[in-house]
């Protein structure tokens, strides 16, 4: 979990629609038919980005309020078959019946409260139809790129008119209004074990171990992504300078935020705590790990020196509002 590791910063449009960029390996190849190793793998992907793309949704609309960065969500996330290796297949595992297919649908979001739902086959927003307008591109994930930006602009603007079928072959057509969320994509990365944060961007690899956790203890583990982005620590990182005690203290800032995140989001903050003690034995360690992280354990007393300090503000002002309420170790000391 570091905020350093990936300093790549993504520029362009950003929450108001997401796209799923990083489909497995498997999909280099050709995956085969349902019950398949490869469809099996394709299957999971799917089942894990759908997990952290509705808990990214749930923390950073619940925590808008809060955000310096804004824009508008949807709760809708799409997949191109065609940057698959077999896109037919991709299509018959799924039950598309085009390129473009809901990949993810967040809770309480616009996007199911007007009904669609995950493997829909989008065909149309704006009266722009998918297949005359927007034909494959080479990258794949082009494509995806181009629609983010136009569905970005619809519902900066007003509200975005789409038209999708079901899997049964059914058509509607219904109109989205977004809602205002923090700032910060979610993607899933492929066979990886690492969270990471870009400034812009959350990143999970398919195979981080948090996927096996508890709901909460999955959001505190997301959260403390989010919160790198959410406190700007690349930014301030580069103006500080990337130290060993600086980095420290933006991973000590993060886990401190964690449960006021999560409080907000309606999951448990305590689920910070006990999400360090699962993960923190077994991956916070190691030599080079220590000169940049506190150790797990002194990570879970800073975690539970803060939650008292987030029910004092909840006793005392009814909130959790992190924005006054949060005081951050990194460049506390410096001129801003």
């Amino acid at each position: 979990m570091r905020s350093k590791g990936a300093l790549r910063i993504f520029r362009g449009a950003l929450f108001a629609f997401a796209v799923a960029s990083c489909a497995p390996a498997t999909s280099a190849g050709r995956p085969g038919e349902p019950g398949s190793k490869e469809a099996s793998s394709l299957e999971l992907f799917q089942q894990r980005e759908d997990r952290l793309f509705t808990t990214g949704y749930r923390l950073v609309t619940a925590n808008a309020r809060y955000c310096e960065r804004q824009s508008l969500a949807s709760g809708l996330l799409l997949h191109d078959a065609e940057s698959y290796g077999d896109p037919a297949a991709v299509r018959r595992l799924f039950g598309l019946s085009g390129d473009i297919g809901v990949q993810s649908v967040a809770s309480g979001s616009p996007a199911e409260r007007v009904g669609l739902k995950q493997n829909d086959t989008l065909v149309a927003f704006a009266d722009a139809g998918i297949e005359d307008n927007f034909p494959p591109t080479r990258p794949g994930w082009k494509r995806l790129t181009q629609l983010r930006e136009q569905f970005d602009q619809s519902l900066s603007t007003g509200q975005l008119r789409l038209v999708w079928r079901d899997t049964d072959g059914n058509e509607r057509t219904d109109a989205i209004s977004g809602v205002p969320a923090c700032t910060s994509r979610f993607e899933l990365l492929d066979e990886a074990r690492a969270a990471e944060a870009d400034g812009e961007r959350v990143m999970l690899g398919q195979n981080f171990p948090a996927f096996g956790y508890s709901e909460d203890e999955f959001a505190a583990a997301v959260a403390h992504e989010l919160a790198h982005n959410l406190l700007a620590h690349v930014a301030t990182l580069d103006r500080l300078g990337r130290t060993q005690s600086n980095i420290r203290l933006s991973e000590r800032d993060a886990d401190r935020l964690m449960p006021w995140l999560l409080h907000n989001a309606g999951y448990d903050p305590r689920a910070a705590v006990s999400f360090m003690r699962r993960w923190g034995p077994r991956y916070g360690g190691g030599l080079l790990r220590k000169r940049t992280h506190d150790g797990w354990d002194e990570r879970v007393e800073f975690i539970e020196a803060e939650i008292a300090l987030l029910d004092a503000r909840i006793r005392n002002h009814g909130d959790a509002d992190w924005r006054t309420g949060f005081s951050p170790m990194l460049g506390a000391g410096s001129s801003q």
